[in-house]
């Protein structure tokens, strides 16, 4: 491991000054489940290291908040794992993200490791991205030239890499309060059971008007969101033929690849069946 500076700002505003003085060559401190693992392997070779730890402004709580005239649950950005999924107003309305949260890693990994680090690392397989994105939810940023919001749709750009500016970071992640009724479920398939990657991931969402969403991961450069507002598979006594062709469209979308934990055919044919069992499951939830 190569030497590298170290700081632990205790605002906002000297982290946001590190930030633009080094660039690329800081590397933020949260978890530090992935960073440090990076840093001991060699692929990242920073100049200075900054622990968020002290920043106030990055809150390490769920508070419920109004954003954009919609009611919300925020996660702060230094909220680990373990705290959202014991939280039970995300156990109450965000059923398939403390599905997803509570396969990250191992125990001592999901107490350490927070969701903005897990977005912020943009993995193509990052297993809460699905679940974030039928949940509709949204980045808070900050920066030297203000705040602005980005839908997580939009906040990966492809593997590795994320919409964040030189001297910018997450504040926190909004989740909007469901207005009514609606059923999600999360699944993955990974080569062995346990602390693993997931060979893909997805999360469902159906509403009673019919609406049904679909989330892909390490399918594709960068998670993905489809809707489905036919109606077609969001009714449980839709054929099972008619149900397979709209979940060929959707799935049609994916561009997975051949690696170490599986070929792209296989991926593509497991999309078809964990689509199945993720619409199944999220339709009896409803």
């Amino acid at each position: 491991m190569r030497s590298f500076a170290y700081a632990s700002p205790g605002t906002m505003e000297e982290l946001l000054s590190l930030l633009n003085e080094h660039g690329p060559a800081a590397k933020l401190l949260a978890g530090g489940t992935d960073l440090m693992v990076r840093l001991r392997s060699g692929h990242i070779l920073p100049r200075i290291v900054i622990d968020l730890k002290r920043v106030k402004a990055l809150r390490p709580d769920i508070v419920e908040t109004g954003s954009r005239g919609r009611p919300c649950l925020r996660v702060g950005a230094r909220t680990v794992m373990t705290d959202l999924i014991q939280d039970e107003r995300v156990r109450r309305h965000f059923p398939a993200l403390v599905e997803a949260a509570g396969v990250v890693g191992s125990v001592q990994i999901r107490n350490r490791a927070t969701l903005a680090g897990n977005i912020c690392n943009a993995s193509p397989a990052a297993d809460t991205a699905p679940a974030l994105l039928v949940y509709d939810a949204v980045a808070n940023i900050t920066g030297l030239n203000g705040a602005r919001c980005v839908p997580l749709r939009a906040f990966v750009t492809g593997p590795g890499r994320t919409v964040l500016e030189r001297a910018e970071v997450i504040e926190s992640i909004d989740l909007p309060l469901p207005t009514g009724p609606r059923g999600a479920a999360f699944g993955r398939i990974t080569r062995r059971r346990g602390v693993d990657l997931a060979t893909i991931n997805l999360c469902c969402l159906v509403k009673p008007d019919g609406e049904t969403r679909f989330a892909y991961g390490a399918v594709g450069p960068r998670p993905f969101l489809v809707q489905d507002d036919s109606g077609v598979l969001a009714n449980p006594n839709t054929p099972p033929a008619a149900r397979d062709s709209r979940l060929k469209e959707l799935i049609a979308q994916a561009t997975p690849i051949s690696d170490l934990r599986g070929t792209r055919e296989y991926r593509v044919a497991m999309l078809l069946v964990m689509s199945r069992r993720t619409l199944a499951t999220a339709i009896e939830r409803l």
